[in-house]
């Protein structure tokens, strides 16, 4: 009675999920597991995954990474736009905040070639050649002389430079970045004390440093670098970084306390910070 029923139902059910054969059907089930999700890395993002595009003005590749944060981030990098989205957001969406941004993007991207183009192709220095220097444009003048003097006519423009007829590209090139060297360090030696008093802190100790991603930095201790590759920015700019590193002394942090701090030293802040945000001493001209 009981295997009865249970043909019974059995024929039942065959009745309900019954389809016509087809080429397809009579394939073997694929019993292969799905995709696994990309590992997290130890920020908590996920492997990164290569895309793109189409927009108005182009396609613009990009590379998508997973993470916990709250929305959706776009970084330009040396390999192009890199997105960092919340695993809830869908591609739709990823793709629809690219095309609302493409123009910040494009723009960006542009920069950020530019900058790529300068590191790969180290400034030749010669007779002409242009130098920058707070914010402008010096021209290079060469002087075959047995003096080593390096002399700046602001009228001008022009920075010459005194060596031997002997002397190498190289040994020119160090010539130009002791001096360029030696102005920052004068330079930030009279604009330290200068935001110092306005802030009312003190620092303990300052030095030039060679960092390729920090414009400066500031210790618990009152210790002061600042990147020397700095004296060819407008000096609105230089004034902006002392401002906001000695500021550190006040708030060792980036809170809204932090940037009430720095906007008493420097109004004009936030003009600055954007400038800077997008930028490190890696684009400037490579010497």
């Amino acid at each position: 009675m009981k295997l009865r029923k249970f043909l019974h139902a059995a024929f039942q059910l065959s009745l309900f999920d019954f389809e016509p054969t087809t080429a397809s059907s009579l394939r073997p089930p694929d019993f292969r597991k799905p995709a696994p999700i990309p590992p997290l890395s130890p920020d908590g993002q996920q492997k990164s995954k290569s895309r793109h595009v189409q927009t108005p003005d182009q396609t613009i590749e990009y590379t998508l990474r997973r993470s916990t944060r709250r929305s959706i981030g776009f970084t330009i990098e040396d390999d192009g736009l890199r997105v960092t989205a919340p695993r809830w957001v869908t591609i739709a969406e990823i793709e629809d905040g690219i095309r609302s941004k493409q123009r910040w993007i494009i723009r960006k991207l542009h920069e950020k070639q530019k900058q790529i183009a300068q590191q790969q192709a180290p400034l030749k220095l010669c007779d002409g050649a242009p130098i920058s220097f707070l914010g402008k444009s010096l021209t290079l003048r060469l002087c075959a002389s047995g003096k080593r003097d390096v002399s700046l006519d602001e009228d001008s423009g022009t920075l010459t430079v005194a060596l031997p007829p002997d002397t190498s590209e190289e040994q020119l090139k160090k010539r130009v970045v002791k001096w360029l060297q030696n102005e920052a360090y004068r330079l930030y030696s009279q604009r330290l004390p200068y935001y110092a008093e306005k802030l009312d802190v003190t620092y303990d100790s300052f030095a030039l440093s060679s960092a390729n991603t920090q414009w400066g930095s500031c210790t618990v201790g009152g210790r002061i670098r600042l990147n020397w590759r700095m004296i060819h920015l407008p000096l609105h700019l230089i004034d902006y970084v002392i401002a906001h590193e000695l500021s550190h002394l006040r708030e060792m942090n980036h809170s809204p306390r932090f940037w009430a701090t720095v906007k008493i030293a420097f109004p004009e802040y936030m003009n600055a910070r954007k400038i800077l945000r997008d930028h490190s001493p890696k684009g400037l001209p490579a010497l």
